[in-house]
Order: C-alpha cells, then structure tokens, then sequence
C-alpha cells in the first residue's frame, strides 16, 4: 500500500484532499498535477518521479506530522520529462485545471486529461520518429495464443493467432511492442522479461462477448466477419482487451481505428527469433541499430517511409505476384534514374500518416495543420511523375494517393503560413478566413496603437520625460514614472504599484482602454479557438481517405529507395521461380562490404534438390559466418521486392528462414550457452521443411568432442535426409567432411586461407571440397596469444595426431546415418531373455561380441 492511500482525509488541505481523490482514480500512474506554472507529484509519486527524472525531492505542508514528498517539472518542459517517463515504461496521468479560478470556490477544479504510457503516445516530441510504437496485447487460449497489436499514431490494428511459444516469442520480437497487456493466468513469464511497460491485466477484459461488442462498436458493424477475423477467437480476446485500454487511456472518440487486419504466417516468410537476431536486421547483436541491413538500405525521404521499410524487412512476403509487382516497381523507377525526381516531393510529404491520427484525437497543433497543407500542395506534383511510369504497381499506387483540392484549399484559407506552436496563443487562424474573428483583431490592433499616442500626450501634458505607457500579464496597463519624476504626477493618477526606482499609475483613461483591449483580444482567441475546433469536423470525414493517401505515400516512398539503394550500391533483381533450389553468382553480404575497408569478394551459393547442404569449412575468421549470412540477407532482400547484392540470383520458392549462429547464456532462465545452443537446433528440426533456408553453425561445441561431434554429425543427417531443407552447414569437425560419401545431396565448400611461416592470410573465396585444415593455431597466433602458449600447443597437436585412436574413429564414414539402429541393439530388440537357455545366452554373446 502506498503513502497516499493510508494518510487521513479529514487532516488534509482541501487542496490535497482533491489531489488523493483523483490520485485514488489512478493508483498505476505517476499523477502530474497542474499548479500555476508546475506539474507537481506528491507523497510515493514524488520519491519515484524524483529518481527517474533526476529532479529535486522537497517537501509542502504535513500528513501525520510528517512532511508530504513533493517533487515538480514546469509545465513549458513537460514533454520532455514524459519522453524520459515513457522510454523508462512508466505511465503517466496528466491533470488539468479545467475549472475557472475567478469563480472557483476552494481548490479550482481538476480532472485527469489524458493518461499517456508507452504504447498509447501520438505526441511528436514523444515518439521514435522512425519507428514503430506499438501496443500490443497477448492472450493464452487452449490451443494456442491470440495477439493483437494497435499503432495508435497511425490507427493500424492487426491480430494474428499462434501456435506455440516459439512463434509467439518471435512475433514478440519482430514487433517490439512499446507496452504489453497480459492477462492474470499467462504461464510463459519468460517470454516478457525483454519488454518494458509490460501490464497484467484482468481475465475479465479478455472475454469474448465483450471483445466482439467493443470491436463492433468501434467499427460502427453488427459482427466482424467483413474483416476476416470472426472465428479468430483467441486473437479478438487480445484484441479486445487492448481497445479496452486504449478507450481508458485516451477518453476520446478514436475515428481513425477503422478496420482489423488478419495476418497469416503463411503470408510470409518465417522468421524465428534466433534468426531475428542473428541477422541483424533492424538491431545489430548489442542492440543499436548500427551496422544493421536497415542501417544500409534505409535511406528513406519520409518518416512513415522508414517504419514501413522495417516492417517490410521483419516480414518478407511469399506472394510471388507481389513481390514481382514490388520488383517491376523499382526496375521501372531505376530506368532513367527516375528515383532521383520523388526525392524532394517525398521530403515535402513529410510524417503524413502520423499528422493525420493527430487530427483524428484532435490533438494536432497549428504546426501539424500547416505541414499536412504543405504534403497535400506536394501530391499534384508525384502524380505527374507517376503519370510518367510504365509498371501496374505505381499505377495502383497514383489511384490510392489521389489528389484532395477541397481540403488543401480549406488550409491555405485557414491557417496563416508560419503559426505558432499552440492554438492557445491565438495568431493561427488567417485573415480573410472569418470577419469577425477580423473585426475583433482589428479593434485589439488599433487599440494598442492608442498607448503610443497616449505616451506622447500625457508626457507633453505633465513634462515628465521618463513616462512611458507599459502592459504585462500580472498589472494589466500602467503609466510608469522614474521615483525621480514621481512628484510632478497629476493628482487624478492613481498609484497601481511601487518598484525599487519606478513608480505605476493607472487613469481612468487607461483602464478603460484596458477593458476595451482584453475583451476584443480574449473574444478574438475564443473564437479563434472555435474556428480550431470547426477545422477538425470538417476533415472528420475524409479521414480515411487521407490515410489510404498517406500509407501509399510511404509505400512509395520505399519503393523509390529500394531503386536509389540498388542504382548506389549496383544491386540486381533477383529472379523467383517455382523451381526449388538457389543460385546465387558473385553475392555479397549488403552490410559487411559497406563497413569494410578491403574490397569485399563475391561468392556463391548453389542449392538444389541435388545438393541439398553445403559443409562449409575453413579457418575461424575465414568468413563462414559472413557467407552464410549473405545467402540469407540475398533471399529476405529478395522477398521484400528489393534488388540483391549479387550479379544473379535465381531463387525457388522458401517458407521459412533458420539461423543457428552463435549463442550466448540465457544466465535468467538458467539456461547455458549449450542448453541455449540445443533450443535453437530443436526448433530448425521439428519445424523446418524442403522450403527451408537453414544456417547452421558450430554444432556441439558446447559439450565434450566426441559427444559435439555426434550431435553435429546427427544433426546434418536428419536435415540432409530426412527434412530435405537447404541447408548451409559450418562446422570445424573435419569428420563431417566425409558426410557426402554417404548422402548424394551433400557437397563440401570451403574459404581458404594461405599460410606465411606463422602467419595467415584469409582469401575468403568459396572454393568446391573440403578445408586442407583448421589453422586454429595460426589464428590464435594472429589474434596475440603468448608465443610459447602456440608451441605448447603445436607440441601438444602432434602428441594427439599421433595417437591410433581419434574422434575420427568414432563415427564410421561407411555408417548410412547416426539415427538408423545397430546390428547389436536390432539383435537385443528381438530376444527375449526369458525364453533363453542358458546355452543360447551364451552363444547369443559370443554372436553380438563378433558384431561389435
């Protein structure tokens, strides 16, 4: 129990007993509570805001005799303390005076605004601009589990249900939600331990009766079966219980959540969270976004361009008719250069699809307004461009941006060409929009002309020269006379205020110039404020239509990159078939060859239903990781409609990408590198088919040689023969080199690496066969191990290759495969010791001693 809900009431100031009442209304959220000039938190609130916030902790009045904890922000700097709050997971409950203090009697009247947490921001200053910020709700069902996940910035609300907690841990990780509502009983605890904001929440908010009733309400529909998600039962609790909250947390009408999407992971290509992180693509292994695939190809003009770039990288597409829709697109924009054109109109558009949802909350600024005039001022322009394109898809796409002159001409109306931050300072709407809002300005203008004219005479009337007619927002308007002068003043001033060397007056004059002045200039800002609000019911309903423009918008904007990204960096369209298989001609790894300083060399990757697994050997640091990376960065590239680095990729058809590359302790879970390392593996084999692209590398090195060897040898025989997968498969056991001689559809490739005395030069060129060695010493050498460390272990190499009996002795290369059974356990498997004479047994051991 917190501070605040056990001090006595009847002890309190009004003022604080209006702060715990509504504070009682938000016991989960930090209560920034407006005071004049501050945002203040009081009692446990003001000891945890102080600490995350780095501010001061003081202390106002007293509860029990002790002093109440109070900690303050300034209200002109709270966005950026609710940036800090909400990057930290923490939620806030912002609190307004909302009654009037000159009618007010006891503490002005307040209440809770808005609640803003990590998942529900649409504020600029709040937000990642270049990604996603999403809420995401999970729900465990009999079968499976639902997700849903809303970007309130944008109104995108889709749901998706999943069979096991591998695919619930990667779709987690392809979503990165920004908060993350679970319910009472969710078992896999583990799963969220990665994510901040992470809430539990009630079971009742994901029944499904209730679920169905808020989505229907939502979309104004009798049932939901228009969106494809009507049996989706386990997806709709998700889903239900995340609208709960965000009607909760926002406490207005959400007009631009206007439909639910279904996704199905048959809809992509499949990527577990092993290989999320493995290859890099939006995160690299540390967790910044440097040296990442999206670090390379994203060179983006627009915000909303960015986010759907990523989204794209995170689910590459198995449509083939999309993806060569996507591919004509860019070759078409490629020819000529044509990219280079959308550059500057795309910069205009700016983020479209995030103004647009401000608009919806009605919660845009005056600056938001006048950059959605300036993207749809831009939109004539890229349709003239797409008016000169050839390819069906950008001729899909000018259709969905369309043009909207009735609005723009609203806006050029409307809004004046540089407004101010907020609507509050009045000076927004334009002249010549609305003549009474003209005539107010005007008598508030030709009234401040007056103090000049009123200076002048009283200083010539009263021969006072340092008298000067002053305003501010305290005193309203004064004479203002040096202490010096004050004794010349006629008497009908009436002093209004004393300073250290001035003295103020007041006249009757003047004040009544000041009633006249604040009451056309506070009736000039009402309706000024009034006209704000008209703007919002008059773009209310092309809401839709405008998002549609802005998501097409971004979908162009990517497309125009990829065609950039491959003209720059002499990428090549690949060519998908129905064939099965990949060959790739002189790829290379799209990040590496951006960070390196020596030319990058070309490789490539040749896999068939004849040549289902490549051994790939060679030296550490020889660039086995780096080949197969490359091979599965060219297919992702691939199925997102981008031109590859390769001179020609003919690619057949993959479901499912796997990437075994790596490991580290999950020390949390109590898992060891090896257990972590076995997972993974567990996963590639029950779950990857004869469409799977799969990397394995360093099987087994977790455990002892011969135990890793079996496990490694095991591995790449149940992949080979009985899943059929293409399969890159890198391994320092030169024992599995043999593996071809008993399975037609494996090869052996190697990097090699040429030798100078004790040093090592690494030729990364792929080359047919086997690695001559493992120059595991030369590498240690290279990376500055004690010289008499590397002859210790020369001396004690030679000891070991000597010995009769190595770990090549203990899997036969004759053996068919690992998983068949022995003639010793086949034999034992059909006797039965009970029907044995005791001359049988014995001849039975002398039999299965000559067998083993």
């Amino acid at each position: 129990m917190t501070q605040s809900a056990t001090v006595d009431l009847d002890k309190q100031t009004p003022m604080m007993r209006q702060y715990l009442a509504i504070k009682a209304q938000h016991p989960n959220q930090l209560l920034l509570y407006r005071m004049g000039d501050f945002y203040e938190l009081f009692f446990d609130d003001a000891k945890k805001a102080a600490q995350l916030l780095d501010i001061s902790l003081t202390a106002r009045g007293k509860s029990g005799g002790n002093a109440i904890p109070m900690a303050g922000v300034p209200y002109h700097a709270i966005e950026g303390y609710l940036a800090k709050l909400v990057q930290l997971g923490e939620s806030a409950a912002i609190c307004e005076q909302i009654g009037d203090p000159a009618t007010s009697k006891g503490p002005v009247e307040r209440k809770v605004v808005r609640i803003i947490t990590p998942g529900t921001l649409t504020d600029e200053a709040l937000l990642p601009e270049r990604q996603d910020s999403l809420l995401a709700a999970i729900y465990q069902g009999k079968q499976g589990y639902g997700y849903a996940t809303l970007d309130l910035s944008s109104g995108r609300f889709v749901v998706n249900e999943l069979a096991s907690e591998e695919a619930l841990e990667a779709e987690l990780q392809r979503t990165h939600p920004a908060e993350l509502l679970y319910p009472e009983d969710f078992d896999a605890q583990h799963l969220l331990r990665p994510y901040k904001g992470v809430r539990r929440r009630p079971l009742w908010e994901f029944e499904i009766q209730s679920a169905r009733n808020q989505l229907n309400q939502q979309f104004g529909t009798k049932d939901l079966s228009g969106f494809g998600v009507e049996s989706m039962n386990d997806a709709l609790c998700a889903a239900g219980c995340l609208m709960q909250y965000i009607k909760d947390t926002q406490r207005t009408a959400l007009p631009h959540i206007r439909a639910i999407v279904a996704e199905s992971q048959s809809d992509f290509v499949i990527l577990d969270a092993a290989t999320r992180r493995n290859l890099e693509l939006t995160h690299n292994l540390s967790g910044s976004e440097a040296n990442t695939l999206a670090s390379v190809l994203d060179k983006t003009s627009t915000p909303m361009g960015s986010r759907l770039l990523k989204r794209w990288l995170h689910q590459p597409l198995t449509d083939r008719q999309r993806l060569d829709a996507r591919l004509d697109s860019v070759g078409d924009m490629l020819d000529g250069q044509q990219f280079e054109h959308y550059q500057a109109p795309l910069k205009a558009i700016g983020d479209m699809e995030r103004i647009l949802a401000r608009v919806a909350l009605r919660s845009a600024r005056p600056r938001d307004l006048a950059r959605l005039r300036q993207a749809l001022e831009t939109l004539p322009e890229l349709q003239q461009l797409l008016s000169l394109q050839q390819a069906p898809g950008l001729a899909s796409l000018s259709e969905r941006i369309g043009e909207f002159p009735e609005q723009l001409a609203l806006l050029q109306q409307a809004i004046v060409d540089n407004p101010p931050m907020l609507i509050r300072d009045g000076g927004v709407i334009a002249p010549g929009y609305n003549n009474e809002l003209d005539e107010w300005r005007d008598l508030a203008t030709g009234a401040t002309e007056y103090l000049s004219e009123l200076e002048a005479r009283e200083r010539e009337e009263t021969g006072i020269s340092t008298l000067k007619v002053g305003y501010n927002k305290v005193h309203g308007y004064f004479i203002e006379v040096s202490r010096a002068q004050s004794h010349l003043v006629p008497m009908h001033y009436q002093r209004r205020q004393t300073l250290k060397n001035m003295e103020r007056y007041i006249v009757p004059e003047l004040k009544a110039h000041e009633d006249k002045v604040l009451t056309s200039q506070g009736k000039a800002l009402a309706l000024e404020k009034a006209l704000w609000e008209e703007l919002f019911d008059t773009l209310m309903p092309v809401i839709g239509q405008l998002q549609a423009c802005a998501f097409a918008l971004s979908e162009l904007d990517v497309l125009a990159n990829l065609a950039e990204r491959a003209d720059s960096l002499d990428y090549h369209r690949p060519n998908l078939t129905l064939v099965p298989g990949i060959d790739i001609q002189e790829g290379r790894h799209p990040v590496v060859e951006q960070v390196s300083t020596d030319p990058f060399i070309a490789n490539p990757t040749q896999l068939s239903p004849s040549r289902k697994m490549l051994i790939v050997t060679g030296p550490n640091m020889g660039g086995k990781s780096t080949y197969m990376r490359q091979t599965a960065l060219i297919v992702l590239m691939a199925h997102i409609g981008s031109y590859v680095p390769a001179q020609t990729a003919e690619l057949g058809p993959v479901d499912r990408i796997f990437t075994r590359i790596g490991a580290s302790d999950d020390l949390a879970s109590g898992r060891s590198t090896f257990m972590v390392e076995m997972t993974e593996t567990a996963n590639i084999l029950h779950n990857a088919t004869q469409k799977s692209l799969v990397l394995m590398d360093e099987i087994g090195r977790g455990t002892s040689t011969y135990d890793g060897l079996s496990l490694a040898w095991a591995a790449a025989d149940y992949l080979a023969n009985k899943l059929g997968s293409m399969t890159l498969f890198a391994t320092h056991y030169f024992e599995l080199t043999q593996l071809p001689e008993s399975n037609t559809g494996v090869a052996n490739v190697h990097l090699d690496a040429v030798e100078h005395g004790d040093s090592i030069a690494f030729m990364h060129a792929v080359q047919e066969g086997p690695a001559s060695r493992s120059y595991g010493l030369q590498v240690a050498a290279f990376a500055g191990v004690p010289s008499k460390v590397i002859h210790s272990a020369k001396a004690k190499l030679h000891q070991l290759e000597s010995q009769p009996h190595s770990a090549t002795a203990a899997i036969e290369p004759s053996q068919p495969s690992l998983l068949q059974e022995s003639q010793v356990e086949q034999a034992l498997a059909q006797m039965d010791p009970d029907d044995l004479t005791p001359k049988q047994a014995h001849a039975l051991l002398y039999q299965l001693k000559s067998l083993l």
